[in-house]
């Protein structure tokens, strides 16, 4: 890079932290994805501090503070508004297994930035005095595009293994290519993500769909460093170079992690209990692994149906029709999407839920307790999916006294 900015805005709530630090006589700098996506010209994220001051310093210093990662030196002081800093001490790495490192306090700001993953990630900036730090020429790197270990790729992965994925999602959400001798390390090393818990590799794999450029190109990363077969084997089909899937993925709008997965996987929730999601998140994929046909037709009434069929994994199904542009038809998607969002704006009846009566005016109509309740139910929906204009209180309580009468339900 020809040259640093001479000033980087720092949030006032961030300066006074910094200014009470200093005075304290403790050395403190502006690191992180901060400085880098500044550099970058690209949004602000919160600026994290990194300081001289012991954990036990910053607990004195600051009044309302809260230990998020105390162990490894990291506080979060508050503003007057409620508002969290990250302050993390210099550290250096004492020990590590892979998984979890062992800090020592004490270091320096350089020692601090040596021990980060990538040079990009490595600049530091003094809020106070507007100096730049860049020991591993990580500005560099950012003007050239490029995503590079700092130090010795195998060992900056042997730390923490899972700096091999967060490689992949730097390159596809800033369109870096990663460092040819880093890339080389990735390959040799990612054995070793089969020891990170399922929940850092989830995070890091969903956090690299949201923000990735191009969602296809975190996929082509993971596949070809080889860490898809170590934690989403059932997506290997689905990410081979001219699949249906992987070319149809960037057309899926707002890049949702748990509907992209469950698209690439041949067994969605399968894939996702491995990550350890959430019950809702696992349902989900099922639902989408569970996909009907598409309506045999674009019609409201078989539109309806189908709707009523899918039930809560209709908005995945139809994200994936519009995102394939394939089913019955030319622009079956998009027909299907727009059927979708008529008949839901004239709240149509989908369910037995949303019809004019319920359970207790069956009762009253006559209808025997029991399952003829739910049959009888079910009748009045199934005429109400052709003909939404029967959803009325009047037309519904005198089709229960008819099927009462006649013994139909």
């Amino acid at each position: 890079m020809t040259g640093f900015p001479e000033v980087m805005p720092i949030p006032e709530e961030v300066l006074d932290i910094a200014r009470r630090l200093e005075a304290a006589g403790f050395e403190t700098w502006c690191v992180g994805g901060a400085v880098r996506d500044f550099l970058l010209g690209e949004p602000g994220s919160d600026v994290d501090l990194a300081t001289a001051a012991a954990p036990a310093d910053v607990l004195r210093l600051f009044r309302r503070t809260v230990p998020i990662g105390i162990d490894h030196g990291t506080i979060a002081v508050l503003d007057r508004q409620g508002g969290m800093h990250e302050v993390t001490t210099f550290r250096r790495d004492v020990q590590t297994d892979g998984r979890h490192a062992v800090v020592a306090f004490g270091a320096d700001i350089g020692e601090d930035l040596a021990r980060r993953d990538f040079t990009i990630n490595a600049i530091a900036y003094h809020p106070l005095r507007h100096r730049w730090l860049d020991p591993f020429h990580g500005a560099d790197d950012l003007e050239r595009g490029i995503v590079r270990a700092v130090g010795g790729p195998a060992d900056r992965f042997r730390e923490d293994y899972l700096r091999i994925v967060r490689a992949l999602r730097f390159a596809a959400r800033l369109g870096f290519t990663v460092d040819a001798a880093t890339w080389t390390a990735a390959m040799a090393e990612v054995d070793g993500i089969t020891g990170l818990s399922a929940e850092r590799v989830r995070d890091e794999w969903f956090k690299g769909l949201r923000t990735a450029k191009r969602a296809s190109e975190l996929a082509r990363l993971w596949r070809e460093v080889g860490a898809l077969r170590f934690w989403l084997p059932e997506l290997a089909s689905a990410c081979a170079p001219g699949a249906v899937q992987l070319l149809a993925l960037d057309r899926f709008p707002g890049n949702d992690p748990v509907l992209l997965t469950s698209y690439l996987s041949d067994a969605p929730a399968a894939t996702l209990e491995r990550l350890k999601c959430s019950r809702a998140e696992i349902a989900r994929a099922r639902a989408i692994g569970e996909a009907r046909p598409l309506p045999h037709s674009m019609s409201d009434a078989a539109v309806r149906r189908w709707l009523s069929d899918v039930g809560p994994g209709a908005d995945d199904l139809v994200a994936i029709a519009v995102a394939e542009g394939a089913g019955v038809g030319a622009g079956a998607g998009a027909a299907l999407a727009n059927a979708v969002g008529r008949i839901r704006a004239a709240g149509d009846a989908i369910v037995v839920g949303d019809l004019a009566v319920d359970g207790h005016d069956a009762l009253r109509a006559g209808i025997a307790p029991g399952p003829s309740v739910g049959r009888a139910l079910g009748t009045l929906l199934n005429e109400v999916l052709d003909d939404p204009g029967r959803n009325t209180r009047d037309h519904q309580l005198r089709r229960l006294r008819d099927l009462a009468s006649s013994g139909q339900s």
